[in-house]
């Protein structure tokens, strides 16, 4: 019998349709994202509630401007060049904002699912190399205070579904799934300069 394991039930980013020309699908992404959302969940720790807080403020700010305005919110890409035809940047400040959360948290699992350090190590590096230099003196404390109150990579992949090796497929492909979603917004976002000021 298969061990149940936090993927199941949820929209991975492995499911999320991404066209020919790398749109990506506003409903599916945001239903994989807030899965991420409660990964956070199984670290135990209220230190990550100011993480989930911030990621699910900026799904939220998507998710409006697709209710408002559903024709032009089909994928990512649209709500942003609906906003920039507006001269809106909500939706947009809010994807850009969640897209570097997203990016730390696969940054700090790639780490971690390729080498046996401990999860406070994987995310004290992936925090480094992501959020650190968007963050204000005032916010870096707070954050890297949650990097220490992750739980130990052992208990970790339990929680996650019995152990590393029984999530190990599933964890890779949402991970892989993940990357190019990021990639995808991030060249998006830089090459049309629309996070400009943000």
């Amino acid at each position: 019998m298969a061990t149940t394991t936090f993927f199941d039930g949820k929209r991975s980013f492995a499911d999320v349709t991404i066209s020919e020309d790398n749109k990506i699908n506003t409903t599916e992404f945001l239903e994989a994202a807030e899965g991420l959302v409660s990964l956070f969940d199984l670290f135990g720790s209220a230190a990550f509630g100011v993480v989930q807080k911030d990621m699910s403020g900026n799904i939220k700010k998507i998710r409006d401007a697709q209710t408002a305005n559903p024709a032009d919110s089909t994928t990512l890409q649209d709500i942003v060049l609906s906003e920039v035809s507006k001269k809106q940047k909500t939706a947009t400040q809010g994807l850009l904002w969640l897209t570097r959360g997203l990016q730390f948290t696969a940054v700090a699992l790639r780490k971690n699912v390729e080498s046996t350090e401990e999860m406070t190590d994987s995310f004290t590096k992936a925090y480094s190399e992501t959020l650190i230099k968007f963050h204000s003196i005032v916010v870096r404390p707070v954050f890297k205070l949650a990097m220490k109150a992750t739980p130990y990579r052992e208990v970790f992949y339990q929680k996650l579904g019995g152990g590393f090796e029984n999530v190990k497929d599933k964890l890779l492909a949402w991970l892989t799934a993940l990357e190019l979603i990021v990639k995808i917004i991030q060249e998006f976002l830089e090459t049309g300069n629309y996070a400009k000021g943000l």
